[in-house]
């Protein structure tokens, strides 16, 4: 029996899809010779609980109170683990087979405390690598960063210079590595200089939700006030810059200058006063439905004509995922993870991101031609369509997250 111990981070989950990737996590395991528990770290809770249900437990560690003085947040971080593993070390009474699987890049200290307490194998997945958020994933833009003098650098420079050195010491500390891409492995490899022996590619995965029937989609499309012969086009994710939204609204004004019969519908949660004032002019043709429950935006990919996901930096995307799954014709930038998830020609359309020294861009233009192009040859948009749904089954189904994760974990041993 092997006992894994999966850390979660109750601030920032919900974010980077870490959440769903427990959830799917755990629902793989369920049935199988691994007892799962979910430590949930800073948690809303007043005092330490653990909770049991017949397959998972679930340990809530609330944030310590701190009456010392520390130069900063790493001092203070570290302050918390101690009581972390202060804890863990007098309630984990089964030890054998021990795994600490680690979903956040700050937990170094975290990582290499319960290895001096425990005979356990430590591992950690990689959601997001901080400087890829900030830096739009601009890797020509990390070099310069790095290379720069510490005399030269702005505060933000230098805390994010702090925070990357400090994630890569966790990648050096953990027993093996999961990374949600052959992207983040050449990262790792190239960037941190990680033993490629050590890091393990083992992309999401998710439970089935299947397309519907056309009669599905019709009471569907009426439900949500949407005309018969009104195209949908569906971008789904957080209202933020690194998502590249401004660049498909502006492909948008485009598109409907050929095809007016169009609605751009958003589903996320984020600035809005600013992309409010980008859709100013065509305000009647964009829907903006704010952050939806998993069934309502089921619904929207059920209906959908059209997926695009202009963003900057995705690792291994829950919400291609998703699209792929209910056969939802993607169009997605060739960033990061995203490059291989949507093959150009085969299970979606490629939109290219172009770096530049100070800035990443994508062009709107080519953005537009490429969303007339399925919605103007609809047998090419079936095709692409039915693509991505076989790509989902093959290599993005939960059966083949289950084997691929219990296969990583007996490994380990």
């Amino acid at each position: 029996m092997i006992n894994l111990y999966l850390f979660n981070e109750n601030d920032s989950a919900a974010r980077f899809g870490i959440g769903t990737y427990l959830n799917e996590l755990t629902h793989a395991l369920e049935g199988t010779d691994i007892r799962v528990h979910i430590v949930h770290l800073r948690s809303a809770r007043p005092d330490f609980e653990i909770e049991k249900t017949d397959e998972t437990e679930n340990w809530y560690i609330p944030e310590v109170r701190n009456q010392n003085t520390f130069d900063g947040p790493i001092q203070k971080v570290e302050y918390y683990y101690r009581n972390v593993i202060y804890l863990l070390r007098i309630n984990i009474k089964d030890t054998r087979d021990l795994i600490f699987h680690f979903n956040y890049n700050q937990c170094f200290a975290l990582a290499k405390g319960l290895k001096e307490v425990f005979d356990c194998k430590t591992v950690t997945a990689i959601h997001f690598m901080k400087w890829q958020l900030e830096l739009h994933g601009n890797l020509s833009r990390f070099h310069t960063l790095k290379s720069k003098p510490e005399t030269l650098m702005n505060p933000f420079e230098k805390l994010l210079a702090t925070t990357d050195e400090y994630e890569g010491c966790l990648y050096k500390e953990v027993d093996r590595v999961i990374a949600l891409s052959s992207y983040t492995k050449k990262i790792l490899i190239n960037e941190y200089q990680i033993e490629p022996k050590k890091i393990s590619v083992i992309p999401n995965g998710l439970t089935d939700r299947g397309p519907v029937t056309q009669n599905g989609k019709d009471d569907l499309r009426r439900k949500w006030r949407l005309y018969s012969n009104e195209f949908v086009i569906l971008f789904v994710g957080r209202l933020h810059a690194v998502k590249g939204l401004v660049y498909l609204i502006r492909a948008f004004h485009k598109v409907l200058d050929k095809i007016p019969d169009c609605r751009l519908v958003i589903a996320g949660s984020g600035n809005y006063d600013f992309y409010i004032r980008e859709v100013k002019n065509i305000c009647t043709k964009v829907t903006f439905t704010g952050l939806l429950e998993k069934k309502e935006l089921y619904e929207l990919y059920r209906i959908a004509d059209i997926g695009v996901m202009p963003s900057f930096h995705e690792q291994c995307s829950y919400v291609a995922i998703e699209m792929m799954m209910h056969g939802v014709p993607l169009i997605a930038s060739t960033t990061t993870g995203l490059k291989e998830m949507v093959e150009d020609g085969n299970t979606g359309l490629q939109i290219p991101v172009v770096e530049h020294p100070e800035r990443v861009e994508i062009d709107s233009e080519l953005l537009a031609e490429k969303i007339l192009n399925l919605l103007l040859h609809p047998n090419e948009e079936k095709k692409t369509g039915r693509s991505g749904r076989e790509k989902y089954l093959k290599e993005y189904s939960l059966e083949v997250f289950r084997r691929n994760m219990l296969n990583f974990y007996t490994s380990l041993f």
